[in-house]
């Protein structure tokens, strides 16, 4: 079995983001020769998040719009975590929405849905994070 590992770097000019990485992630599994196995990625750090979904702004809007009443940013004295930092909402964010993906490998391909992609989710940007992207199979 052999195994590939790759990390992605990521930083936003906002707070929050959402970037399709599904271009990224398959240029990994291209570089790694892997053709059958498991593809892990995941964001490393605690406020920002990898999940799968579809790739249409009027959702990314939802989503947005969704964790904000379930998490709002501010007031941020709301927070026991916000004193020195204000990103308490952040990691409750990152919480509901996924550390981290796992992709099966079919024929050198990720095998996702018809409308499925990969995202990096940013809720406490404006400096660089990564992604890890480890891939393990034949």
């Amino acid at each position: 079995m052999k195994s590939y590992r790759k990390e992605l770097w990521f930083e936003t000019k906002t707070r929050r983001a959402f970037i399709n990485i599904t271009p990224q992630v398959e240029a990994a599994l291209r570089e790694s020769g892997i053709k059958e196995g498991l593809l892990l990625c995941n964001a490393m750090h605690i406020t920002a998040s990898v999940f799968i979904n579809d790739d249409e702004s009027g959702l990314h809007h939802d989503f947005e719009t969704w964790l904000e009443k379930l998490a709002p940013e501010k007031p941020y004295e709301q927070y026991r975590h916000n004193g020195f930092e204000d990103n308490a909402d952040a990691h409750l964010k990152r919480t509901i929405m996924g550390r981290e993906v796992v992709v099966a490998v079919t024929n050198g391909q990720l095998d996702l849905g018809p409308w499925e992609q990969i995202f990096y989710g940013e809720f406490d940007g404006k400096r660089r994070k990564r992604v890890l992207i480890k891939i393990i199979g034949e």
